[in-house]
């Protein structure tokens, strides 16, 4: 009975390795998820965008002073795009395409081009600036400077390296939490907007809609 023991121990603590894979591996799946939640309350192209020259201007993390600026830049532009887009609206033409605009505390001001008596006839009064367009534009510069200025690795390297050791915790707990606070937010607060960078409204719902 005796020589049983430590097969017995030894099972145990070769069946530790794989729960904590399990764990590691189910805590990677809620980040990627909460991240994907968290990205889709910024303006797509103003992601793509960052995504794309982020690699570039920072060297993949290898950072120079001159790499340090223009990221800076890069990081500014994309915030101030994630604020002015959720104070801008669209709304379908007379020739059946989107129209942009600004919304104001009267009304949309049209911004896009197309026929001056395009917006004839139409009430922009229904667009107007309100409360909760300054709370997503605020809401979305914050998810926006913690998922790049914390969340990327290559960021992280280029302004604060000695993060360098907790990037995995970071990456792992930050889009759980962010992307928690931003469904939380957004389900209280919908943003019913079609803005610069967000998908627009669908022509043939508008129409009906308008009839």
């Amino acid at each position: 009975m005796e020589e049983g023991a430590p097969a017995s121990t030894s099972q145990t603590t070769a069946a530790a390795p794989t729960s904590t894979t399990t764990t590691a591996g189910s805590m990677a799946n809620t980040a990627f998820k909460s991240l994907g939640d968290v990205l889709m309350v910024l303006p797509t192209s103003t992601v793509i965008v960052y995504e794309v020259l982020n690699p570039i201007v920072t060297n993949t993390g290898e950072c120079s002073v001159a790499n340090k600026v223009i990221t800076a830049v890069l990081l500014s532009l994309c915030a101030f795009s994630c604020a002015f887009s959720a104070f801008t609206d669209s709304y379908i033409g007379a020739d059946g395409k989107v129209r942009y605009g600004i919304a104001t505390v009267r009304g949309l001001v049209p911004i896009s081009g197309g026929d001056d008596t395009d917006g004839e006839g139409r009430d922009f009064s229904k667009y107007r600036l309100r409360l909760a367009d300054f709370a997503h534009a605020l809401f979305s510069v914050i998810v926006f400077a913690a998922v790049a200025l914390l969340a990327d690795a290559n960021t992280v390297m280029c302004f604060y390296p000695q993060l360098l050791a907790q990037q995995k915790a970071l990456v792992t707990a930050l889009p759980v939490v962010i992307g928690a606070l931003a469904s939380g937010f957004f389900v209280v607060f919908p943003s019913t907007r079609h803005g610069i960078g967000y998908p627009p409204m669908k022509p043939a719902a508008t129409a009906l809609a308008s009839q």
